[in-house]
């Protein structure tokens, strides 16, 4: 039986899932011993590392990283962190380094926000925080994530994060730049998170023990994405959802009664996509219980603030999931374009070409938190008025 931190396909190999109270290992950073780099577990980003190692010498007051979900930016900042917080710079094998990697150094203060956006209030304990003086470290680290939620907030943190006290470091974590995030940028060092090369999540998922075939079939839907990916490729049931959307064009016959059986059908298959982020979720609580169990704790210290970031965490991979399936989607229809597919109320280009706007809309639409299910059917509909002759 494969233990909490792992989860077993259907083709018996197993995928260690990270953590986030573990640290990566890091090699020694002693005489004779090659040092292994605290960036270890930041994957394609060798822009922003060079950045990142760099400015570890000489560190200002506060840094932006921005780019997509999964592109490694909360590992990096972590690991920047240690830099910050190590008395030697970032050694990778100290205490200090070690707890700033697991997230558990008390001079590296995580704060995330609790609803849909980042708002006044938690703007405020920012603000108060970063007074605050380091408990070990000669200096702290606010770490502070979805700055791009911050609309809000943002005036209230404006001033904290221009003039800091001299022992605070603010790293904030943003997935794009917003005009209303225009300002705070504008005071930060900006270290910019690519997409992670689909040949090199491949190779990442190929060295924890996925098969070739598998990890080149995820890689190449996981949108650049680490964490999808990992989850992706011990999902027995990605392959299914995958044909579901590809069919989707010859399932569609004119009537509104199919296009909403289709909808449905979709709409489903995004909430079976929960499965694995489910059961990662679940053994990340029963490692915490049982740590807290072995110190004489009783219950999950902060266990609403977990779930309310697992609940976060399954509304950001079901969106992610229907994107992917309308990615899919978009290119059955490309292929159908390609093979000359005859037979629709519309020519094949123009109706590829609509399809596409369709599907772009829809997919654009998902960033404002809309019904789903009406979403879906709404775009079936469309879709299936193309296909009446």
């Amino acid at each position: 039986m494969p233990n909490a931190c792992e989860r077993q396909s259907q083709n018996g190999w197993t995928m260690p899932e990270p953590s986030e109270s573990e640290a990566p290992t890091v090699g020694a950073a002693l005489p004779g011993v090659p040092a292994a780099s605290l960036y270890d577990a930041v994957v394609g980003q060798p822009r922003a590392v060079s950045q990142l190692e760099k400015a570890a010498q000489r560190p200002v007051h506060a840094y932006l990283f921005h780019g997509p979900p999964g592109s490694g930016k909360r590992a990096a900042a972590r690991a920047f962190a240690a830099s910050l917080l190590c008395p030697r710079g970032g050694c990778g094998v100290c205490n200090d380094c070690r707890r700033a990697l697991a997230g558990t150094h008390p001079d590296l203060v995580l704060i995330e926000r609790t609803g849909a956006a980042l708002d006044v209030d938690e703007a405020r304990t920012i603000v108060t925080r970063a007074q605050r003086r380091p408990l070990e470290a000669k200096r702290q680290v606010l770490l502070v994530t979805d700055v791009h939620l911050a609309d809000k907030a943002a005036p209230a943190l404006l001033k904290t994060v221009e003039e800091p006290p001299p022992t605070t470091v603010f790293v904030l974590l943003a997935d794009d730049l917003p005009a209303s995030l225009a300002t705070i940028a504008s005071r930060c060092v900006k270290v910019e998170f690519d997409p992670v090369p689909a040949a090199e999540v491949a190779q990442w998922l190929v060295t924890h023990g996925v098969a070739d075939q598998v990890a080149r079939s995820v890689a190449a839907v996981s949108g650049g994405r680490l964490d999808r990916a990992r989850l992706l490729a011990t999902d027995p049931g990605f392959a299914h959802r995958q044909e579901q959307w590809r069919t989707v064009p010859a399932r569609l016959d004119g009537t509104g009664a199919t296009a909403a059986i289709v909808a449905s059908e979709l709409l489903a298959s995004a909430e079976d996509s929960l499965g694995p982020l489910q059961d990662q979720q679940a053994a990340e609580l029963a490692t915490l219980a049982e740590r807290a169990e072995s110190v004489g704790g009783r219950g999950v210290p902060g266990r609403k603030d977990i779930d309310d970031r697992h609940r976060r965490e399954a509304r950001r991979f079901r969106t992610d999931e229907l994107r992917m399936g309308l990615a899919t989607l978009a290119g059955a229809y490309r292929d159908r374009l390609v093979a000359g597919t005859d037979g629709g109320a519309i020519p094949d280009v123009r109706r590829a070409a609509l399809a596409a706007d369709a599907l772009d809309r829809t997919a654009a639409a998902l960033v404002r938190n809309p019904n789903e299910g009406l979403l879906l059917e709404s775009l079936m509909v469309t879709l299936s008025g193309m296909e009446t002759p």
